[in-house]
């Protein structure tokens, strides 16, 4: 089973996380919001899987590139 990294595009906060650990996500779906500069920037999948897990939480900073959630395939 392989995992996929998923990374925020930009700086900024996380808004809203939109899916839950064990949901299955396709391509192009949104996992979460991340606030940076007043926009809400949806972070979205370029590839489908399921949530396995999340590195940050609702209001945690998060860096551009940051590793913000685990897929598996």
């Amino acid at each position: 089973m392989a995992n996929i990294e998923i990374r925020s595009d930009v700086s900024g906060s996380v808004w809203k996380i939109i899916t839950g650990i064990g949901d299955t996500i396709e391509p192009g779906g949104t996992l979460m919001i991340i606030e940076s500069m007043k926009m809400e920037i949806p972070v979205i999948c370029e590839e489908g899987g399921t949530v396995q897990k999340f590195t940050v939480a609702e209001t945690d900073a998060v860096n551009e590139g940051q590793v913000v959630a685990v897929l598996s395939k």
